[in-house]
């Protein structure tokens, strides 16, 4: 059984104790969240999407949140002596899916 949930702007495939890594989201570390738009869900074969999924819900617990890794932004203008250079890291949240309700 798996599913295809929109977390914070983005869209997941997940199933039953996957872990993933999503945008910064809310909440303390050990505490336990539901995303209620669940786009599409698969179960022993049949599908399941639009109005047939008015009350499911996919439940995860947050496991901790991170930075990612750095992400260099270099800037130069040629025979200009123009250059600058930024850095930036992301932050997300590592989920756990804890269970998937139709």
């Amino acid at each position: 059984m798996y599913a295809i949930v929109s977390i914070a702007g983005q869209q997941f495939k997940v199933a039953k104790d996957q872990q993933l890594f999503v945008h910064r989201l809310q909440g303390d570390e050990g505490a336990s969240i539901e995303f209620d738009n669940v786009l599409l869900a698969e179960n022993e074969g049949k599908f399941k999407l639009g109005s047939d999924l008015k009350s499911a819900k996919v439940s995860a617990k947050i496991v901790s949140h991170l930075k990612g890794d750095k992400v260099i932004i270099f800037k130069k203008k040629r025979r200009k002596g123009y250059k600058k250079k930024n850095g930036h890291r992301q932050q997300f949240t590592k989920i756990e899916i804890t269970g998937i309700t139709l």
